[in-house]
C-alpha cells in the first residue's frame, strides 16, 4: 500500500473521456487542468488511450509509473459504441428487445468485473467513473442513448460498491451542452469540471475506510 508520506501521483486509465486533447482545438484537456488543481508536488499521468474498450485497461494497469499512488479508471463508453447499432434495428417485441439488452449487460459485467480485478490487484486505491449522458443534437436519439447506457451505468455502480470504490458520476458533473466538445467527448469546459471532481476526491476521500462515496460535482 501507498506510505501516507508519499506525495500523491495519479494515474488515469480508460478511454478518451480523459485522453480528449485531439478534440479541445488547442485547449488544454483533462490532464493538464487536473495537474493545475493538484497542490503543489502531486503529479498526474495519462495512460487512457482514445478508443480503448475495458479490456484495455488491463493493458494499461501493466504501463503504470513504479511511483503510482492512486488510479482513476474511466471506461465503459466504447464497449456501449460497440452495440450502438441496436438503436437502430426492429424488433419483433419488446420481449426481444429486453432479452438482447441482457445479453449485452451480462457481458459487459463480465468484461469489467474481471478488469477491475486486475486493477485491484495493484493494491492502489483506486475510484471509477460513470460514463455521462452524452450529447446529441436529435432529441430521439438522445433519449435511446442515456436509456441505453444505464444498463452500463448499472454495472460500473454495482461493481464499484461491490468493491467499496468511491464513484464519480460524469452523468451529474457534465450536465451542460457547453461541456461536450462533441457528442461524446468533453470540451475543455467539461474537462475542467471533471478534472475538479478528481481532485477534490483524491485529496479529500478516507481511503484507508474502503467505503464507497459518490463525488458529483
Amino acid at each position: 500500500m501507498v506510505s501516507s508520506a508519499s506525495m500523491p501521483h495519479i494515474v488515469l486509465l480508460g478511454d478518451s473521456i480523459f485522453d480528449n486533447s485531439a478534440y479541445v482545438g488547442g485547449g488544454p484537456d483533462v490532464t493538464a487542468q487536473l495537474r493545475l488543481r493538484l497542490p503543489s508536488g502531486c503529479r498526474a499521468t495519462l495512460r487512457e488511450e482514445d478508443g480503448a474498450v475495458t479490456s484495455s485497461v488491463v493493458r494499461q494497469i501493466q504501463q503504470c509509473p513504479p511511483d503510482a499512488t492512486h488510479l482513476i479508471v474511466c471506461v465503459g463508453g466504447n464497449d456501449a459504441l460497440r452495440h450502438s447499432g441496436l438503436l437502430d434495428e426492429g424488433a419483433r417485441s419488446v420481449a426481444a428487445v429486453v432479452n438482447r439488452l441482457g445479453e449485452i449487460r451480462e457481458r459487459f459485467e463480465g468484461d469489467y468485473g474481471t478488469m477491475l480485478d486486475a486493477v485491484l490487484a495493484s493494491r492502489l486505491p483506486t475510484a471509477v467513473c460513470t460514463i455521462y449522458d452524452a450529447r446529441y443534437p436529435d432529441p430521439l436519439r438522445q433519449r435511446l442513448v442515456i436509456t441505453g447506457l444505464t444498463i452500463f451505468n448499472d454495472v460500473i455502480t454495482r461493481e464499484a460498491f461491490i468493491r467499496g470504490l468511491p464513484l464519480i458520476d460524469l452523468r451529474l458533473i457534465c450536465d451542460k451542452a457547453e461541456d461536450y466538445a462533441n457528442p461524446i467527448e468533453p470540451s475543455v469546459q467539461g474537462g475542467a469540471k471533471i478534472a475538479a471532481a478528481i481532485a477534490a476526491l483524491t485529496t479529500s476521500h478516507n481511503w484507508p475506510q474502503g467505503r464507497s462515496a459518490v463525488f458529483a460535482f
